[in-house]
């Protein structure tokens, strides 16, 4: 009696390799966040990760930046390495954000709003 069919072990096989790959040596992602005059930027340094493995999604005033790996590059399956999300203040500008990966680092970079898009007046109808 089979309790275990070879059509399932070959259907979980490269989900093993996948996990046994991971646990077996992925560097810690270092993450800071750099105040500049103009804005912000966050650094990600991973040396183990390449560029193609970053992914930097905004939601509303939340940034999410994270690795993933995939066994090849049109897997369905991705395992995460690591995922960071940050709550941006008020005062960026989310509409200006981009994204730069250079040598083993990738830039996150967040310009300021200006003082001119921060406040403005309100004109005030008169219904009589």
């Amino acid at each position: 009696m089979k309790l275990i069919s070879s059509k399932f072990i070959h259907s979980i096989a490269p989900q093993l390799d996948l996990l046994n790959t991971i646990g077996g040596g992925v560097a810690q992602p270092q993450l800071r966040v750099d105040q500049h005059p103009k804005g912000v930027i966050v650094r990600v340094a991973m040396p183990t990760v390449s560029a193609n493995s970053f992914r930097v999604v905004l939601n509303q005033q939340k940034l999410t930046v994270f690795g993933e790996y995939r066994h090849e590059p049109d897997d369905q399956l991705a395992a995460p390495l690591f995922v960071q999300t940050l709550d941006l203040p008020a005062n960026l500008d989310v509409a200006r954000i981009d994204a730069i990966h250079e040598g083993q680092e990738l830039r996150v970079r967040i310009p300021f709003l200006s003082p001119n898009d921060q406040q403005r007046e309100i004109d005030i109808k008169r219904n009589e």
